[in-house]
């Protein structure tokens, strides 16, 4: 600041030294920024050793803040919100029409199309429940890019494995294949508790576990050749 002072006072480029005054002064803020969130940090750890303080996510939001202009800023928050929105409707109404579709209607009563829309509501309300309250634990694992994948590959390697054996394994009933993926997922939730494996692995065991055990119940309990 005293040599921009300086530089004031001696006739300098005005239009310059009020661009280095801004920058400096940009630069004083995002030190007392930091200042400010190590001593908040400092002060939750103090308070509760066990909190969550993981922030990490906070650094696209800073270099939006920071480095792009007020109207660009506008645009991408806006962006950001309309895409969150989509998506999570999406999921929402998915959920809902699953399971209205694949448990209600298979109930043993049958139910008009006035007690189906409660039905689907209120099953929008559940998933919306446990989605926050799964987002509270997610939150917990990191940036946002490696929650994501943590949770998605304690599902891809079943899933993945499910198409493998119908593509491979077509002597599988869907009994076989049912109860192989229901095993496989409990191994990949076992090694997610109880083994120091990269996430990266589940996905390969989940699919291993799954082709391989409907293969061996595959005599048990061996597709209908009628349907198929």
């Amino acid at each position: 600041m005293r040599i921009v002072t300086h530089l004031l006072d001696d006739g300098g480029d005005a239009a310059l030294l009020v661009e280095l005054q801004l920058q400096l002064r940009r630069v004083e803020l995002e030190r007392t920024a930091s200042a400010a969130r190590t001593r908040a940090l400092s002060a939750i750890k103090s308070t509760d050793p066990a909190a969550n303080t993981n922030d990490t996510n906070h650094i696209f939001l800073h270099y939006v803040l920071t480095h792009l202009p007020v109207g660009v800023v506008g645009l991408v928050l806006a962006a950001i919100f309309a895409a969150a929105m989509n998506s999570t409707m999406s999921e929402l109404s998915a959920l809902a029409s699953t399971t209205v579709v694949d448990v209600v209607k298979r109930l043993p009563w049958r139910l008009d199309d006035r007690a189906l829309l409660g039905w689907s509501r209120g099953a929008t309300l559940f998933w919306t429940v446990f989605a926050v309250g799964f987002a509270q634990f997610a939150g917990r694992l990191g940036s946002l890019v490696e929650a994501v994948n943590i949770m998605g590959s304690l599902f891809y390697g079943t899933i993945l494995g499910i198409f493998a054996t119908g593509f491979l394994v077509k002597r599988a009933g869907g009994h076989a294949v049912f109860a192989a993926a229901l095993l496989g997922e409990a191994v990949v939730l076992l090694c997610w508790r109880f083994t120091p494996l990269s996430f990266l692995w589940w996905n390969l065991i989940g699919c291993v576990c799954t082709v391989g055990l409907a293969t061996a119940m595959a005599r048990a309990f061996p597709a209908d050749v009628r349907s198929a």
